[in-house]
């Protein structure tokens, strides 16, 4: 999702600096959430500017770093039929970190390893 415009930005700003104009009045008159209006204010009184946030990761570190998941990949390139689990236990003993097998599938799948579907039998 892009951030407003700063142009935008400001002109809510100006808006709500008019004596008796209320936040949702102005919210409703250029289409933002009232939510909005509300943020950029605190942000305007807090830092003196309507400018957005840089972009930035948001989240909490990686879990492995990139020599820990390139393992991970060998790992299954060497047996492609292993389950999450057994990697996992395999990872614990490598490097001695505990993960969760969402960590696992993460990294595989940003690797691009996908799930064969089994041939259904008849």
């Amino acid at each position: 999702m892009r951030a407003y415009s700063l142009d935008l930005r400001e002109k809510i700003a100006a808006a709500c600096q008019q004596p008796g104009r209320r936040q949702y009045a102005v919210a409703a008159q250029f289409g933002v959430s009232c939510s909005f209006v509300a943020k950029l204010l605190r942000r305007q009184r807090q830092t003196n500017s309507v400018a957005a946030k840089p972009p930035g990761r948001g989240g909490p570190p990686r879990s492995l770093d990139a020599a820990a998941q390139r393992w991970v990949v060998a790992q299954l390139a060497a047996q492609p039929d292993a389950t999450l689990a057994e990697l996992r236990d395999a990872l614990l003993a490598h490097t001695g970190r505990r993960v969760c097998l969402g960590v696992v599938w993460r990294v595989l799948n940003e690797h691009g390893w996908r799930r064969k579907k089994k041939s259904a039998r008849h």
